[in-house]
């Protein structure tokens, strides 16, 4: 690991200051992903701006939503009393998502910032990343690719996006509040990533030194039921090969309400409009599940590494499917 130099800032408005200022520094939080990064030499920031002991903590109910401070732990949002309630995808993600000595000490806006697990993009010895050496190629296009994205794909990188709790989150129309050396700014969650397209060094439209405050999350309506369901190579502590969050209302055995996103084959969570428009006012039945599954996959580029992928995605969607009608039946 590099030396550098570590700040503890004294408040938020600090904290992006001496961030905004210096393009070689970064905040650190949790920690957990930021620095193996930098233990591995794939990250190298000169200063680290600690933000552990800033107020941005918490959770707080609008009766229409849950504000979740960037700093809360993924355990402490599982533990959450309207999340167990009206939002239990997002509890079962994360606690599918990680082991619990991670869940006390990984942050809610770390979660969401976390970086690529592709192999190659984590070995400094593999030349060809584009998302850590732009311009000098996609070593996993031509590699081994099982672990990688079919939808949302490019030329230049098929890097999976890895948070589970994103999943459910785009689902839901979560908005991150963010704060910048301009002020504040709202961001729609599923407008918040970016697809690799040229430039996959480019994960997110924050601007450097913008830090994550809060996220806010809608509340789904009354009666509605969710389902995060995660299908993956051993039963703990590993990352998705498909994963589906769904939330449905279901009234006289029509669907009513649809939300639904995937996980585990996009290079960003992936927000499936297309399932939820077949979904909406259909009869729930495993007709119109087939059919959505189609549509959720519909563009799905595969490599013969991951063309099992589409299959896989289409079974889990359908079996998340049925299992929350069958509990509205």
């Amino acid at each position: 690991m590099r030396p550098f130099s570590y700040v503890r800032a004294a408040d938020a408005g600090e904290a992006v200051a001496l961030v905004s200022a210096d393009p070689n520094t970064s905040y650190l939080a949790g920690g957990t992903t930021q620095l193996d990064l930098m233990k591995d030499g794939v990250l190298g920031p000169d200063r680290l701006v600690d933000i552990t002991r800033l107020p941005l903590g918490g959770i707080t109910h609008t009766g229409t939503a849950i504000r979740v401070g960037a700093t809360t732990t993924m355990e402490e949002l599982a533990a959450d009393p309207v999340v167990i309630e009206r939002l239990p995808f997002i509890r079962e993600a994360l606690l599918l998502g990680a082991s619990t000595q991670l869940r006390n000490l990984a942050t809610i806006g770390g979660n969401l910032l976390q970086r690529a697990r592709c192999r190659y993009f984590r070995d400094p010895a593999v030349e060809a990343c584009n998302k850590r050496n732009p311009g000098s190629g996609c070593a996993a296009i031509a590699g081994f690719a099982r672990m990688h994205a079919i939808l949302g794909t490019s030329d230049h990188c098929i890097a999976l996006h890895a948070s589970d709790l994103a999943i459910p989150l785009a689902a839901l129309d979560t908005v991150i509040h963010v704060q910048g050396i301009d002020g504040p700014r709202s961001i729609p969650l599923t407008e918040f990533y970016l697809p690799p397209g040229d430039t996959p060094h480019i994960e997110n439209v924050l601007r450097h030194g913008e830090l994550i405050t809060e996220i806010e999350v809608p509340l789904p309506p009354e009666g509605a039921r969710s389902h995060y369901l995660k299908v993956r190579d051993r039963v703990s502590y590993e990352f998705a090969l498909t994963s589906a969050g769904a939330a449905l209302v279901v009234e006289d055995g029509l669907i009513r309400h649809a939300r639904v996103a995937l996980g585990g084959v996009g290079t960003v969570p992936w927000r499936s409009w297309d399932a939820e428009d077949v979904l909406r006012d259909a009869p729930a039945t495993g007709d119109t599940f087939q059919a959505a599954a189609e549509a959720a996959l519909t563009g799905a580029r595969t490599l013969p590494g991951t063309a099992f992928k589409v299959e896989l995605a289409k079974r889990t969607l359908i079996r998340l499917l049925e299992t929350i009608a069958g509990e509205q039946a």
